[in-house]
């Protein structure tokens, strides 16, 4: 049995834990001071399913149904200060060299605990990763999976 608590939120009184997101599909977004050059980047750089929406938004149409939204912050745009999205892929060293031949500059992080090597991955211990900027400067990154 559940409770309805002010606000909305649904508790289980056994558990104490929320449920009222438990089956809501959540998607994520982040912010670029020029859509159209997003768009490009996105849909074209990076190959991605790319649609228009409402007041300026871009929907990136991301494998296994996760939607993420891109939203206008024109002059106000900070770039985020963490990995906005990884991309899983099966072969970092491919994956980073067709990148590269479509105009990618990978990060170099020389002389810090998470230095790459001169092809901009990172290799002392996880995963392979190497990390990019999107043209507003948000960090992306491609992150080799078994």
């Amino acid at each position: 049995m559940t409770s309805r608590e002010p606000g909305g939120l649904y508790r289980n009184p056994t558990e104490g834990a929320t449920t009222m997101f438990k089956s809501t599909e959540a998607f994520s977004g982040f912010s670029v001071d020029d859509v159209p050059e997003a768009k490009k980047f996105y849909g074209e750089t990076l190959g991605l399913e790319v649609s228009d929406g409402e007041m300026g938004l871009l929907t990136l149409h991301i494998a296994g149904d996760r939607d993420t939204i891109v939203y206008p912050k024109g002059e106000a745009h900070e770039p985020a200060s963490f990995t906005v999205l990884n991309f899983p892929v099966d072969d970092i060293e491919k994956a980073v060299d067709e990148l590269a031949e479509r105009g990618v500059e990978f990060e170099r992080y020389a002389g810090t605990e998470m230095e790459t090597d001169e092809k901009g991955i990172f290799r002392s211990g996880g995963p392979l990763i190497a990390w990019f900027s999107d043209p507003a400067g948000n960090t992306l990154s491609v992150i080799e999976v078994d």
